[in-house]
Parts: C-alpha cells; structure tokens; sequence
C-alpha cells in the first residue's frame, strides 16, 4: 500500500452515460462515484461490455458524461474550452493503452519526448527526466531502438514512460497488460506501481487480469452500469 496525498485530484459523483439508438437508450453508466488521490491506485473491473473503458474516457476527458460532475486536480475540465482543455489533459492526465501506440519512426527516447513537444520550454530537463524514466524502465541502453527493435514488454514500457514524461497528477490504463504474456505482465505491473510510488500519480487501471488488479490498493468492480468496491476473487470477467 501506498499513502495517498492531500485532497482527492480525481471527484467523479454521480456520473451517468447513456447512448441513444433509433430503437432504445443505453445506460451505460448509472450514478457512478469514484475519487482517488496521488499517490493511490485503483483497479477497475467487470465484465466485457460494462463500460469500463467509457469510464476511462470520461476521466481521461475524452467523453463528456450525460450527468454527474467530474473535477481533476480541484478544476471541472468539461467547463474549459477546447484549447485550454487540450493543455489541461496534456499537462494533467498520462495514458496507456493496451496498444503502446509508439511512432515507428522514432527512436524509444524519441516517442518518449512526444508529449512535452508541445511545451518545449525546459527542454534539457525534459530530456533529462525521459532518460531517467526510461533508465528506471530497465531501458538504458535501448533508449535510441525504434520500435521494431523491442519486444512487447519493452515497447509498453516506453508507453509508460512517455505517459510520464510531463509529470502528470494522473496515470489513466486502459487494459495494459492484455497483450502480453504473464511473466511479461508481470513486469509491466510492477513498472506501473513503481510508477505510482516515485511519481505519486492518482493511477487507474481498467483491467482482466486478477492477479495484477491485486496488486492495487482498491479493487473496484463495475456491473450493471454500477460501480462498487470488490475483490479479485470468483470475479465475472
């Protein structure tokens, strides 16, 4: 367990979503609650289909809910204007996919620096803190391969450390581990919570895998639209 810090930068209350159709509304969310503070991790999961990466998307400002507020590090992003919110999620939020989503033209260090390409102020400090993240990702002496030239694990970890980069509060994960092999995901696993440690990020991972959401210091399960604290076991995934 890690301790958490200060006020809760991610606020989610009352959140619901739903998605017409020519035939019928969806609820694909109904009056969800979740906040997490830096420094603490929270695993999401639940059956295919449960919307647990809409989940993701909303507190990763990607989609708006239907209703319910949402608040990131004390401001509600949803009330900015597109540009503003653009820099606010760039500065704020990290994101891993299950697809690390690296430039394959670009070297490791290269797809790490993406990010903060749109503030190149500090720039040898920002170059400074991707080798480091990359150092503390057992990538030191990959730092210049493209893409090809990694293997899987290695390839999420750049993702990892390129979500990083620009020191965000939050670190959102969207099934990061369900391309890869278990002895791989394992590792991946402690490079997140690593992650959570050094970075004190507020890290949310949507997740299949039982024995990596264990790892987190919350379990949360969403089902029917509902989202409650659960445990790993005899869980419906």
């Amino acid at each position: 367990m890690t301790a958490a810090n200060g006020d809760p930068i991610i606020q989610a209350q009352n959140l619901h979503k739903t998605f017409s159709t020519s035939r019928e509304t969806l609820f694909i969310l109904k009056d969800v609650n979740l906040e997490a503070r830096r420094g603490e991790s929270v695993a999401i999961m639940g059956p295919s289909g449960s919307g647990k990466s809409t989940l993701l998307h909303i507190l990763g400002t990607l989609e708006a809910p239907s209703a319910g507020t949402v608040r990131l590090a004390g401001r509600d992003p949803f009330a900015m204007k597109e540009d503003e919110l653009a820099d606010f999620r760039n500065r704020q939020i990290g994101f891993v996919f299950q697809d690390h989503y690296l430039l394959p033209q670009c070297s490791a260090l290269e797809n790490v620096l993406i990010p903060a390409l749109v503030h190149p102020a500090n720039r040898e400090e920002t170059l400074a803190r991707a080798r480091r993240l990359l150092e503390r990702m057992g990538l030191a002496g990959r730092m210049d391969s493209p893409p090809s030239e990694l293997s899987g694990g290695e390839r999420q970890r750049v993702a990892i450390a390129r979500a990083l980069v620009n020191a965000p509060g939050i670190l959102l994960c969207d099934e990061p581990t369900g391309a890869l092999d278990q002895a791989t995901g394992e590792a991946i696993a402690d490079c997140f919570l690593d992650s959570q440690r050094y970075d004190k990020v507020a890290l949310v991972v949507v997740t299949h895998n039982e024995p990596f959401a264990g790892k987190f210091d919350r379990v949360m399960r969403l089902r029917d639209g509902k989202l409650v604290a659960g445990c790993t076991q005899n869980l419906e995934i």
